[in-house]
């Protein structure tokens, strides 16, 4: 690597590394390299180098991340720390981070300080500040339910703007950022979310795998605590360290199909699981919709999907981007063919 002074027509000036190796920088461990680096610490340097580059992308952990090769642009690599309780009020907590704090410390942290809410979420993968980009969510419960606000920089202008939670129009695994295209491109660049976590705390433990591993430890009322402890339990049977196999968690969205389509693929396939959202859809397991395709701990090349879970998609070793698009598409086909379902990828692909 190499530093680098960029001077734009706007006469603004940055020093950044330059030919980055980003294989370390995301989970998957594909390779690629980075034309441009810059290790984000705080907001004002965002603002600095606003106008200096129109083609980036704002990096967190990389744990969503399917890198495609190089990238002939900016990589912003947010690590924006600090947490704090920024208020409260009668019913709620209102806890302010860093874009760049790890997740699972953050709600690990929260939990020390006696403030439950986000339990449900321990030990996902990834930053605070990609947390609200994707809406993330597990076992019965999503980032939308305990959002308050964020600030983001405008990159476009270098100017600092707060959204609250209606202005992020979340949706399932999506939001406004998703939806503009504003993360893909670079547009805003979090550095900081606010959560609210209420006061009037209520357990959620209807999910089979964590109802099973409580009562398998003899706990009938749980806590917050308990309720993280087996959670965390729970995701590291099923779902590899990605330390140990790369991987970027669950590949696919559990697809989402109206009362209709899933009464009758139920009928054709009684095993299939139905998780009905609202009176007209309905929400289907991606993971056993891809197992009954076949492609459980089966490989392609150098990735395949996970034994232990047919959701995950891993890298067996030495495997390009091209891999896993290539497995992917193998495995969209299939699942097509045998259920008339379309699959959708979680990752950002760059």
């Amino acid at each position: 690597m190499c530093l680098r002074t960029r001077i734009d027509e706007n006469r603004c000036m940055h020093t950044y590394l330059t030919n980055i190796d980003l294989l370390p920088l995301n989970t998957l461990a594909l390779p690629g390299r980075a034309a441009r680096y810059l290790r984000v610490t705080e907001a004002k340097q965002l603002a600095d180098s606003a106008l200096c580059e129109r083609h980036r992308f704002v990096l967190g952990s990389g744990s969503n991340l399917v890198l495609s090769g190089d990238f002939d642009g900016l990589i912003l690599h947010m690590a924006i720390t600090g947490r704090e309780l920024a208020g409260e009020d009668a019913d709620a907590w209102y806890v302010r981070a860093g874009a760049g704090e790890n997740w699972n410390e953050f709600v690990d942290w929260t939990l020390t300080q006696g403030w439950p809410g986000l339990e449900n979420l321990s030990l996902i993968p990834g930053t605070v500040g990609a947390a609200p980009i994707q809406n993330i969510g597990a076992y019965g419960l999503e980032i939308a339910e305990r959002f308050h606000s964020l600030a983001a920089c405008d990159m476009n202008t270098g100017r600092i703007v707060r959204l609250d939670r209606s202005a992020c129009r979340f949706g399932y695994r999506d939001s406004v950022f998703k939806q503009e295209g504003w993360y893909l491109d670079g547009r805003y660049a979090i550095t900081e979310v606010t959560f609210r976590l209420p006061k009037v705390w209520q357990s959620l433990t209807r999910y089979a795998d964590v109802a099973a591993e409580l009562e398998a430890q003899g706990i009938l009322t749980a806590n917050a605590r308990q309720i993280a402890a087996a959670v965390i339990a729970v995701r590291q049977r099923k779902l590899p360290d990605p330390q140990q196999i790369p991987n970027v968690g669950s590949f696919f969205h559990n697809p989402v199909v109206d009362s209709a389509t899933a009464d009758r693929l139920q009928s054709a396939h009684p095993g299939l699981p139905l998780y009905p959202q609202n009176e007209s859809r309905v929400k289907l397991a991606a993971g056993w919709l891809i197992e009954q395709a076949g492609w459980k701990g089966k490989n392609l090349g150098p990735v395949g999907m996970y034994e232990k879970q047919a959701l995950v998609l891993v890298n067996r070793g030495g495997a390009t981007g091209a891999d896993v698009a290539t497995l992917m598409q193998a495995i969209q086909r299939d699942v097509r063919m045998k259920f008339g379902v379309e699959l959708t990828p979680e990752p950002i692909f760059l």
